[in-house]
C-alpha cells in the first residue's frame, strides 16, 4: 500500500495550507484600509460557524451580522468581537448591510430557499458572495445565480469546500490517469439516521422574529417551530429539499468531478417515505439513476442506517481512514482495472487493483480552511473561485433532478442540458422554478 507519509503529506497537501493559514493568522498584520469588510447574513448555525472564522482572519472585518431573528444578536457579536477585537453591528433586513457601499462581501447562511434572492441581491449591490450549499431552491433561480454572478463580475463561492481539497484534487487526477482503467460506474453514498419530528401546534410569531423576511420567497405558512428552529425545514419543499440536497450535495459535487459531464441524459427515482413518518415532506429513502454517455451513477440516500456514520472530526485532521464499509458520506469510484473510495472533508481515498489488492492512497485533510482561503484570494486577484457558483450550479442540480423524478412519481426523465429542461414532460417542467411572494422574487432578468 502506497501511503503518502506525513513529511510528504505536509509538503505538498490540505495539511501544509492548514498550517500556513494558521501561521499566517497569528503572524500577520493588516492595515484597515486594506480589510476585506464582510457581512454575514443568517447566523443560527452554520452561519454563526462562518462568522467567527471570518473573523479570524487578520484580512478581513466582519461588519454586520444579519438576521430576522434578534435574539442571536447579542451571543453572535460577542462571539465575533472575541476574534476580531471589534464588535460588528447587527441588523435584522439584510439590505442595509448591502446598501454600505464599504462591504465587499455577503456570507449567506440561510436556509436554502434564501440562497439564490440574497445572492442575486448582493450581486446587484456589487459584493462578492460566499453561500452555503445546496446553491438554489430550484434549478432556475441557480441558472440565475450563475448570470447575475458574471452580469455584475463577482467572485460566488458555494460552501462545497470538498472542491479545495488537495487529496480530493489528487484522487480525480488518479482518475483522470487512467490508474482505475474506463469508469463506467459512480456509486455516491449518504445514510445516517434523523430523528423524528415531532408534531406541534402553530403559534404566535415571536416578537423578536421577523417572520415573514423568514419566509421570504415561500409561501406564507403560520408559524409552527417544526418549521423554524433546528434545521427542520430541511425536510419541507417550500423551503428545501431533504437530505438529498442539504447533506448530499457534497458527495453529488465531488462525484460529479469524477464524472466530468456537466449533466446527464436522464434521471430516475425510486424511493419514498417508508420509516420515519412525521411532519416531514421529503423521502427518508431515495434511490436515484443518471445515465451519462458510458457511465452510470446511483445516489443512494436513507435515514434511518445507525451504522452508518460521518467521518468523525479526529479523522479529518490527522492520517487515520473511515470506517469505510460503514462510512455514510462517501464516493465509490469503478473502473475495469481497479476501485475507489473517496471520502468528503478529509476523508482521504483509497485504491485498489483487479484482484482487490491495495494501491496509492492518501489521507484526507478538513478542506473548510483551504475554502475560505481560495475565495479570499480570489476577492483580491478576481479570478474564478475553486467552487465557482456555475459548478455549484451543476451539482446542486443533480439534486434537484432526482427531486424532481420522485415528486411526479418515481418515473424517468429525460433531461436536456442545452436548455437546462425536461423533454416532453410538462409536469416535470413546472418543477423547475417555484412562484415567487411578493416583493421576495429573483427577478427574469437579474
Amino acid at each position: 500500500m502506497k501511503t503518502m507519509s506525513r513529511r510528504r503529506f505536509l509538503k505538498g497537501s490540505v495539511g501544509a495550507g492548514v498550517a500556513a493559514v494558521a501561521v499566517s493568522a497569528k503572524r500577520k498584520s493588516v492595515a484597515a484600509s486594506d480589510k476585506i469588510i464582510v457581512g454575514v447574513m443568517g447566523i443560527r448555525g452554520r452561519g454563526y460557524r462562518l462568522a467567527t472564522a471570518f473573523a479570524e482572519r487578520p484580512e478581513v472585518e466582519v461588519a454586520y451580522l444579519s438576521d430576522v431573528d434578534s435574539r442571536l444578536f447579542e451571543t453572535r457579536a460577542r462571539a465575533v468581537a472575541a476574534k476580531q477585537g471589534k464588535r460588528p453591528k447587527t441588523v435584522q433586513d439584510v439590505r442595509r448591510v448591502l446598501e454600505d457601499k464599504d462591504v465587499n462581501v455577503l456570507v449567506n447562511a440561510t436556509p436554502d430557499h434564501w440562497h439564490a434572492l440574497g445572492t442575486v441581491w448582493a450581486c446587484q449591490a456589487g459584493k462578492d458572495v460566499y453561500v452555503e450549499k445546496p446553491a438554489s431552491h430550484s434549478i432556475w433561480e441557480g441558472r440565475k445565480m450563475v448570470e447575475a454572478a458574471r452580469k455584475y463580475k463577482r467572485v460566488v463561492q458555494l460552501g462545497t469546500q470538498s472542491r479545495s481539497g488537495p487529496y480530493v484534487k489528487n484522487a480525480i487526477e488518479f482518475i483522470r490517469s487512467g490508474k482505475l482503467g474506463d469508469v463506467h460506474f459512480v456509486r455516491v453514498i449518504n445514510m445516517k439516521t434523523r430523528g423524528a419530528l415531532r408534531e406541534k401546534p402553530d403559534e404566535p410569531v415571536p416578537k423578536e422574529l421577523d417572520y415573514d423576511k423568514w419566509l421570504g420567497p415561500a409561501p406564507k405558512r403560520p408559524y409552527n417551530e417544526n418549521r423554524f428552529y433546528g434545521g427542520t425545514w430541511n425536510w419541507q419543499w417550500d423551503f428545501s429539499g431533504g437530505d438529498i440536497i442539504n447533506d448530499g450535495i457534497h458527495q453529488m459535487d465531488v462525484a460529479r468531478w469524477v464524472v466530468g459531464q456537466d449533466y446527464p441524459k436522464s434521471v430516475s427515482t425510486t424511493g419514498g417515505i417508508f420509516h420515519i413518518k412525521d411532519a416531514g415532506e421529503t423521502p427518508d429513502t431515495q434511490m436515484v439513476t443518471f445515465e451519462y454517455d458510458n457511465l452510470t451513477m446511483l445516489f443512494e440516500l436513507t435515514l434511518w442506517t445507525p451504522y452508518m456514520k460521518k467521518t468523525a472530526q479526529e479523522i479529518r485532521i490527522s492520517d487515520k481512514w473511515p470506517d469505510w464499509p460503514f462510512n455514510a458520506t462517501k464516493v465509490e469510484v469503478h473502473g475495469t482495472d481497479g476501485f475507489m473510495w473517496l471520502g468528503r472533508h478529509g476523508g482521504g481515498w483509497k485504491s485498489f487493483g483487479r484482484n482487490g489488492e491495495e494501491g496509492p492512497c492518501e489521507y484526507g485533510r478538513d478542506p473548510f480552511p483551504p475554502h475560505l482561503e481560495n475565495f479570499l484570494s480570489c476577492v483580491r486577484t478576481r479570478k474564478k473561485p475553486n467552487a465557482d457558483i456555475d459548478i455549484g450550479h451543476l451539482s446542486t442540480l443533480l439534486c434537484h433532478l432526482g427531486n424532481i423524478s420522485y415528486r411526479v412519481g418515481n418515473r424517468k426523465l429525460i433531461f436536456d442540458g442545452a436548455t437546462e429542461s425536461f423533454l416532453g414532460d410538462e409536469e416535470a417542467n413546472r418543477l423547475l422554478k417555484r412562484q415567487y411572494r411578493y416583493p421576495y422574487v429573483v427577478p427574469e432578468k437579474v
